[in-house]
């Protein structure tokens, strides 16, 4: 046996058993194992890859940019845990009920915020889902519109900083990216950083719910019976909506312009939420509790998962993986754009059975090296990757977003509805990938500025 054909089985082996449903870290970590065992003893494997795995995961939990994951966790489940992305959404429905498709374009906007501040597709989805659906079915508003504008406003989070997306891109893109600089000689490499890649996030995320909105506006619906429970108060409008942007607004900002490295400016983030629940008397010991516990259980996946890619990229790396990669993708199609769409197409079906905490843990290390050695910039291929992922969660049948809102839509909403109104919504997305793949400048222009 070649050891090319051994690298297609341990891959092939890895997703087949990811498919049983068995926690992701332990398939990666144990299928490494598994494969260099075999490949030693068959003489396809130097053991000596695997000496490296104390040193990376050394690596990994002393990484300073990777503190920001459990800080941004935590601010996220404090805004939605004492219902502050609640109010928020109640406010915004307050100042748009009575304009054209006012309660859609609410939902995208409040989502956007929310995307913003929480980062988790799910919480968005769900949020929206049970505050914004009654509401819009009940002022006559088409179902599949209402299902998809929630799902599509509740996925981007996904782009829009400061994303728990973007934060791990950028530290998985920059170890591939110093990688493929290393492979071409170049020994003192240079890195991508999460404020790089955050500047780089800011126009597509802005783009997104403004076609989002002006689609909405095209339909022309009416808010046929305004619900009369939900009155504009000045005073309870500034309240809700003001603290949550003004907290977004300074950890983006602190984060691009320099002032504050990602993890500092996520302490301020998870600070300052604490800070505002407080002060709407939302604070108490069991949600921080129970923040804490979740923050706890999603940043001990997100690191193991971390770790158990090590052990796969590694072995792959062992097993020649990456010049297979770079043969396959070299000497298949003649332009390297078209090894850019197909990299991105993997990605896309891959987010169909793969959480995109995965899909960067595994699929970046395996290609990336090889498409920057094409020359591609890494902050407009982490953008691309960003928005793939975020389409590919909103496409049926097996959509994660799709999921979320089944799990708490009323009985009258019919399956067919969530898949029908997200359609359109997924097509904007395409054109958005398309406008952003044909002019780099929209994902580079900003980080360009910003290097000046």
């Amino acid at each position: 046996m070649s050891i090319e054909t051994f690298a297609i089985l341990f891959v092939l082996f890895t997703f087949l058993v990811l498919l049983s449903g068995i926690p992701v870290a332990f398939v990666l970590s144990s299928s490494a194992l598994l494969f260099s065992l075999i490949g030693f003893f068959i003489g396809l494997f130097d053991y000596s890859f695997l000496l490296a795995i104390p040193n990376r995961i050394f690596g990994i939990m002393t990484n300073q940019n990777l503190l920001a994951v459990p800080l941004f966790i935590f601010m996220g489940l404090v805004l939605q845990k004492t219902k502050i992305a609640e109010e928020l959404l109640i406010a915004m429905n307050s100042l748009y009920k009575n304009t054209n498709g006012g309660f859609a374009i609410s939902v995208v906007i409040v989502g956007s915020l929310m995307g913003a501040s929480t980062g988790i597709v799910g919480a968005t989805v769900v949020t929206l889902g049970l505050l914004s659906l009654p509401i819009m079915i009940k002022n006559n508003y088409p179902k599949d519109l209402a299902c998809g504008v929630i799902c599509a406003s509740g996925t981007l989070g996904q782009i829009i900083p400061p994303s728990l997306v973007l934060i791990l891109l950028a530290d998985v893109l920059s170890s591939a990216y110093q990688q493929a600089q290393l492979n071409a000689g170049i020994f003192t490499p240079e890195t991508v950083t999460i404020s790089d890649l955050f500047a780089g996030a800011i126009i597509p995320g802005l783009l997104l719910p403004i076609i989002f909105i002006f689609y909405i506006k095209f339909l022309k619906i009416k808010n046929a019976d305004p619900n009369p429970n939900i009155k504009k108060n000045d005073i309870k409008f500034i309240s809700s909506f003001f603290p949550p942007i003004l907290l977004i607004f300074i950890v983006l900002g602190s984060i691009i312009l320099g002032v504050a490295t990602p993890s500092e400016a996520s302490s301020l983030g998870a600070v300052g939420s604490l800070l505002i629940a407080f002060n709407k008397s939302k604070l108490s010991f069991n949600i921080i509790k129970e923040t804490s516990k979740e923050t706890i259980k999603l940043t001990s996946m997100v690191f193991l998962i971390l770790i158990g890619a090590t052990f796969f990229s590694l072995v792959f790396r062992g097993l020649e993986g990456e010049e297979l990669i770079h043969s396959l993708l070299s000497h298949g199609p003649e332009n390297k754009y078209i090894s850019l769409l197909i990299t991105l197409s993997i990605m896309f079906f891959l987010g169909f059975i793969l959480d995109f905490i995965e899909i960067i843990f595994i699929i970046i290390p395996l290609f990336g090296p090889v498409l920057f050695s094409f020359g591609f910039d890494p902050i407009w291929i982490g953008i691309l990757i960003a928005m793939v992922l975020q389409t590919s969660f909103l496409t049926p049948p097996f959509g994660f977003s799709l999921f979320y809102l089944r799990g708490v839509a009323p009985k009258e909403i019919q399956t067919m509805d969530i898949y029908k109104g997200v359609l359109p919504f997924i097509l904007i997305q395409i054109i958005a990938i398309g406008l952003v793949f044909l002019f780099p400048e929209i994902a580079l222009i900003l980080p360009d500025l910003l290097a000046k």
